[in-house]
Order: C-alpha cells, then sequence, then structure tokens
C-alpha cells in the first residue's frame, strides 16, 4: 500500500475528500517526525510506538578493499515497535 492508497482509504472511511484526508496525514507525519527530531517517543495506543535508536560508532570493513578498515560514526535511527493490537491483527 502506497501513500496515495492510504490517502484514498481514509477519504472513503471518513467521507472527506483526498485533499483533506492528505491534509491531515500530511499533518499526522509532520508531527511525529517533530517529535522523534527532539527526541522524543510517539506512541499510538493499540498501534505501535515511534522511538529513536541510537547506534554506537564502530569500525567497519570497506566492501571495494577489505583489508581497509573505516569508521562508522555514532547515529540516531527511528525505529517502530508494534503494540499488541498491531501485531494480534498480523498473526
Amino acid at each position: 500500500m502506497t501513500k496515495q492508497d492510504l490517502v484514498t482509504e481514509a477519504a472513503q472511511a471518513a467521507g472527506v475528500t483526498k485533499k483533506a484526508a492528505s491534509e491531515v496525514l500530511e499533518s499526522i507525519l509532520g508531527s511525529i517526525t517533530k517529535s522523534l527530531k527532539k527526541g522524543q517517543s510517539v506512541t499510538i495506543t493499540g498501534f505501535g510506538t515511534f522511538r529513536v535508536s541510537k547506534r554506537a560508532a564502530r569500525t567497519g570493513v570497506n566492501p571495494r578493499n577489505p583489508s581497509e578498515k573505516i569508521k562508522i560514526p555514532a547515529m540516531k535511527l527511528p525505529a517502530f515497535k508494534a503494540g499488541k493490537s498491531l501485531k494480534d491483527a498480523v498473526k
């Protein structure tokens, strides 16, 4: 399912225009992104939790030259943990 498919289904389910459904979806995604940028987690009860995961710095191997070691910097990544209701629905 693509973003456009999600907008279409949301518009039909709510009885609103695709434009209105698209604006709501963009607003929700923007709010989640802002919260993650601040380092806050976002919990949607029954669906799951979006959070920021930290990956430590490490040493890796250059795939073009396996004898060469490279430094991979520490980084923050978005992560999602599915809630119980979502897990049960997928089973």
